[in-house]
């Protein structure tokens, strides 16, 4: 039997297969519990921001995952990060967002950093998670956003090329301005090398750091 359960959700399919891989590659033997519900997402792109409805929602999926017996709840989503601060109050479970680590590392690298998006909606909790974490290790930071715009569209529709350029066409406009560029977004992982060579800056992406975070979290 495994000795810990993972409550991972989602808000798109994308990251499901590769963000499982990274956890069962950290964790060895786990239980991992995958909930997906990408009419989050749509909700919060249709409003422009996370609305009570959708985090009543979300905080809905936290109780099944507890009732479910889930040791960590891993919110794989930086468009309902900032949901996380209140449920930690509520539940006993560690709740984490896939992107503190990612956010934690960069902050120690540099004291400016291009966040780059495919939604606008993941901008603001990013740099709202960056301002936190800054003050929590005494730095102060300048965060310059760009977005990706109809990458993440292109991606949904599967168009991968296209999501690729669009969003090596963001991380150009703001490469010669930073120390770090993040990838707010899970999905665009994949794009974290690539855009390292093109920029010949450093750039983080979750999933890895996430995964590798879940670890730390548990003792493991």
């Amino acid at each position: 039997m495994a000795k810990y359960t993972i409550a991972a959700i989602y808000t798109g399919a994308a990251l499901v297969k590769p963000l499982s891989d990274l956890l069962k590659e950290a964790m060895g033997d786990c239980r991992i519990m995958n909930i997906l519900d990408d009419s989050m997402i749509a909700d919060i792109i249709a409003a422009g921001e996370l609305t009570k409805e959708v985090k009543r929602r979300l905080y809905g999926y936290y109780e099944i995952a507890v009732a479910s017996g889930a040791d960590l709840i891993l919110n794989t989503c930086s468009s309902i990060g900032d949901a996380v601060y209140g449920a930690r109050e509520i539940y006993s479970v560690p709740i984490i967002r896939i992107d503190e680590p990612m956010v934690k590392k960069a902050i120690m690298q540099g004291s400016s950093i291009g966040v780059l998006a495919t939604l606008p909606t993941t901008l603001d909790p990013t740099l709202r998670l960056i301002e936190r974490e800054a003050a929590e290790q005494g730095k102060t930071v300048n965060a310059i956003s760009a977005l990706a715009e109809g990458a993440f569209q292109a991606l949904t529709a599967g168009d991968g090329e296209m999501h690729d350029k669009l969003v090596a066409q963001a991380a150009e406009r703001v490469a010669d301005s930073v120390d770090v560029l993040l990838l707010a977004q899970g999905s665009m992982a994949r794009m974290e090398e690539p855009l390292s060579v093109l920029t010949g800056k450093p750039v983080f992406s979750s999933p890895r750091l996430g995964a590798e975070y879940v670890k730390s979290i548990l003792g493991v």
